[in-house]
């Protein structure tokens, strides 16, 4: 296995990617008849969770949604003296 050193000379290994899946959406789906059912409900359970879920810590809104409305109102103002 390859080692990395960090720049206080360190050797560290690389981390591992995670292999779980979230268990809320392998129980319920059974059986998976292969690895593209589960990739694609992966992808779907993601998209539910950052596009539907709602959020109580934010006001009962998606985080999307809550992203959305945060940058909408916090846009870079423009620099005085500077035309666009």
């Amino acid at each position: 296995m390859s080692r990395s050193v960090r720049t206080c000379g360190a050797s560290v290994r690389p981390a591992k990617p995670s292999t779980r899946v979230s268990p809320e959406l392998i129980k319920p789906r059974r059986p998976w008849h292969g690895l593209a059912d589960v990739e694609l409900g992966t992808v779907e359970w993601v998209d539910w969770f950052i596009n539907q879920r709602l959020h109580t810590a934010i006001g009962d809104i998606p985080p999307h949604e809550h992203g959305t409305n945060y940058y909408a109102q916090h846009q870079p103002q423009p620099m005085a003296g500077v035309n666009a």
